[in-house]
């Protein structure tokens, strides 16, 4: 397990943006080799997100051959809502990059048969053989997707009922309303992130700062899903310092001694006008 700290937001953004690009840009992705990136949404991402598309934009990287997999959608909301994360991902993402929009998969809030939508995730993941990255954020509450506490460390795609915590913050987005907030979404579960080769959790934010340290310091617990992760063989929880001051000082020293090595992950970008 690797804990990156930057010094703030932009910087943490900017780091997870750029191991992103070095991923996808040394796997050479090609016509009969398509790299597999697992996404979240939330305001998290949203400055990775921008700075990937800078690197687009920029031809240093490219999504032509990349096939991407969203964490979560909401039950019932339709697609074009302004916050279904059909919505969110397209004007966020997808649309600034040359990605083939049948390859960015996002479950179906509004399938017919929502158990038989999740089971055939599952399965277009298996046959893209499986998840290279699957990056993540968490909730205050340490939930990662939308497996809120309680829920199973080895489950699998599914229907979710929300919990009130995630309700209240997410009624920001409903203009305050929370009769106006879905209470239930399809999900990855955590199994499904667990199984991808590669994970990647972005944490910034003092009002994060508990579930990193229940995330890292603590044991494996399914009341913070997040945990789960100190299992998994390639975890790089990407934070700010914000996010640390829950951690003990000896274990915030310990991984900023290391960020040299960090550092070497993504320094340089790769590019794919060098690469070709």
């Amino acid at each position: 397990m690797r804990l990156v700290i930057l010094d703030n937001y932009d910087l943490a953004s900017e780091w997870a943006a750029k191991y992103i690009c070095n991923c996808i840009v040394k796997f050479k992705p090609g016509q009969d080799r398509y790299f597999s990136l697992g996404l979240p949404t939330g305001s998290t991402p949203l400055g990775c997100y921008k700075k990937l598309i800078e690197y687009h934009k920029s031809g240093n990287l490219s999504f032509k051959y990349v096939k991407t997999f969203n964490m979560d959608e909401y039950v019932g909301l339709p697609r074009n809502h302004p916050e279904s994360y059909h919505s969110y991902m397209w004007n966020n993402f997808f649309k600034h990059v040359d990605i083939d929009p049948n390859n960015a998969h996002i479950l179906d809030g509004n399938a017919e048969d929502l158990q038989a939508e999740c089971d055939a995730f599952e399965e277009k993941i298996k046959e893209a053989g499986g998840i290279d990255l699957f990056v993540g954020g968490i909730g205050p509450d340490g939930h990662i997707a939308f497996n809120e506490p309680g829920s199973s460390l080895v489950s699998r795609t599914r229907l979710k009922t929300l919990a009130m915590d995630t309700i209240l913050a997410n009624a920001k987005y409903f203009d305050g309303d929370l009769s106006k907030v879905p209470t239930m979404a399809l999900t990855v579960g955590v199994g499904t992130v667990m199984d991808a080769r590669e994970v990647m959790i972005l944490i910034t934010g003092a009002h994060k700062a508990f579930a990193l340290y229940k995330a890292i310091e603590e044991g494996i617990n399914h009341m913070w899903t997040v945990s789960a992760f100190q299992q998994h063989p390639r975890t790089i929880f990407v934070c700010d310092e914000d996010a640390t001051l829950e951690l003990r000082v000896k274990t915030v020293k310990y991984f900023k001694g290391l960020m040299h090595v960090h550092n070497k992950l993504v320094d340089p970008l790769y590019s794919m006008r060098e690469e070709n």
